[in-house]
């Protein structure tokens, strides 16, 4: 063989060998840009998740935890209803409250006295419905942790007392201060006999917390949308701003629904 047909061989197997590099070498570079690319898809779902997450609340929200311990005494569907007065009484008072809504507080303090005459007198009964409507909008944990400790007053056979009491001294909506237990204790010192370990207990270990989300979830399966929301035997009374109800309104409908 030639020294030149030599070189000419050798000169195509060098090229082919090339040739295969060059295809080998882009093959490479052409794996490892899809791999670029999965790994920043994968990234860039889990960026879109995270920011669900964190619109939707900033990440897991702790739910109350344990079983689901109805107080005593509560009635109704799901048993997420505190009845006060005599259950003879011809009319009923149904009201959805948040302990820390402000509005509820106006509503309360304003209907109180006429509310415990009617219940007193055997006219009227109160069917209380707990939601927690603040600590969502908010944050904290204030509505929960008041819910909790007047649902351990009914234990007690206390509601009504600490009840009122929590909403003579409401904390302004944007302070959480029913969120720090001590101070739920310290209030429940000015009822008379509700301060016990049974009722500390409760109070601590957020004993009827899962009953109070309950309560929540069964409020948001109404058509209602606020608190207070207050019902007459079924009607709205408290939501007319063109008719505002008054204690002397709500007397008046109270004694023609005992006529009729």
């Amino acid at each position: 063989m030639s020294q030149k047909n030599s070189d000419g061989k050798r000169s195509a197997r060098e090229r082919l060998q090339e040739q295969r590099q060059r295809e080998e070498s882009r093959g490479r570079r052409r794996r490892t840009l899809i791999a670029a690319a999965v790994v920043v898809a994968v990234l860039g779902a889990g960026a879109g998740i995270a920011a669900l997450v964190a619109n939707s609340g900033g990440g897991k929200k702790k739910e109350p935890a344990g079983p689901l311990v109805a107080p005593q005494g509560a009635t109704g569907k799901d048993s997420v209803t505190i009845p006060v007065g005599k259950p003879a009484a011809k009319s009923t008072l149904t009201v959805y409250e948040d302990f820390r809504c402000p509005a509820c507080s106006q509503f309360e303090n304003g209907f109180r006295d006429v509310v415990n005459e009617l219940e007193q007198k055997g006219e009227l009964k109160a069917e209380y419905h707990i939601v927690t409507l603040i600590d969502n909008n908010l944050g904290g944990t204030g509505s929960l942790n008041a819910a909790n400790a007047a649902a351990c007053a009914q234990d007690a056979g206390k509601f009504s007392a600490y009840h009122d009491l929590l909403y003579k001294n409401q904390p302004p909506e944007t302070d959480d201060a029913f969120g720090k237990k001590a101070r739920l204790l310290e209030l429940a010192g000015q009822v008379p006999g509700l301060d016990t370990p049974a009722f500390r207990t409760c109070v601590d270990d957020g004993t009827h917390d899962s009953w109070v989300k309950k309560s929540h979830e069964a409020f948001g399966k109404t058509s209602y949308r606020a608190t207070p929301t207050v019902l007459l035997n079924g009607k709205s009374i408290y939501a007319d701003q063109a008719n505002p109800l008054t204690p002397d309104k709500l007397r008046q409908m109270v004694a023609e629904a005992a006529k009729g």
